[in-house]
């Protein structure tokens, strides 16, 4: 079997459209597989939001929401191992799928498990400071009260800077994490040249990257609205597109000898 090529290859547009389409095609080749991780994704967001309500705290639901899906390409290793599998024609075994992302700790998978949730706490973080300086911190006790108090000017300024901060915060996880992630799964090496490869690859292919991001986020936010359910199907198609963008911009033949 020969081993992966190192040899960049310069994205396109057809290569993001191609990920995702490869990564619908992959969802449709195992759905259980797929619709497992993304109904944990789902139910973990159901719980957080009746954590919530029961806390009297369920204003929070909007800005965790958002954050939320931050912690998604951790959760997507597994997904990774099954687009693997795939290529390769290999068989697909839940044991060894559910125990893909313990079995990197020892490949550092886990560093950047601590980037991810770090930057999901700076998001958090940010949030309250920023309610706490222009709408007084009152402990929203309804959805609908945050939600009416975000239509004043104080809170439209709230969006206007909450937004760019969210969206400079998911730039800096998007470049840390699209091309690391799956390297780390694919390759032994360490998190720094994981961290180092993928933010290169975003800057070396700075339009096509961006596209996936925004569409990427633009299918998320979708599929939060139905209280996380569309996540069930959108998480394992953009965790398996993620994959085939990894292997188009690393030029790998993922195929087997």
């Amino acid at each position: 079997m020969p081993k992966p090529s190192r040899i960049s290859h310069t994205l396109s547009f057809a290569d993001v459209f191609g990920a995702l389409g490869a990564g619908w095609r992959d969802f449709r080749a195992a759905p259980l597989y797929g619709m497992f991780f993304g109904g944990i994704y789902a139910g973990a967001g159901i719980l957080l939001y009746l954590l919530l309500s029961y806390y009297r705290s369920v204003w929070l639901i909007l800005p965790l929401a958002i954050g939320f899906p931050l912690i998604g390409p951790f959760v997507a290793a597994g997904l990774y191992e099954i687009s693997r599998r795939l290529a390769r024609r290999e068989q697909l075994w839940w044991g060894e799928i559910l125990t893909v992302t313990i079995r990197q700790s020892r490949r550092e998978f886990g560093w950047m498990a601590f980037v991810v949730l770090f930057i999901l706490w700076v998001w958090m973080y940010q949030v309250r400071l920023l309610v706490a300086f222009f709408m007084g911190y009152k402990g929203f006790a309804s959805l609908d009260g945050f939600i009416v108090a975000l239509t004043g000017q104080s809170g439209l300024t709230f969006l206007a800077i909450g937004t760019v901060i969210g969206a400079a915060l998911s730039f800096v996880l998007f470049c840390s994490t699209v091309i690391a992630m799956p390297m780390l799964l694919h390759r032994d090496v360490d998190f720094i040249t994981a961290l180092i490869t993928s933010w290169r690859t975003v800057f070396e292919n700075l339009a096509p990257m961006i596209l996936f991001g925004l569409i990427v986020a633009l299918l998320t936010f979708l599929a939060l609205i139905p209280l996380f359910l569309g996540l069930i199907v959108v998480l394992p198609v953009l965790g398996h597109a993620t994959w085939h963008l990894y292997v188009a911009s690393r030029h790998i033949e993922d195929r087997p000898s």
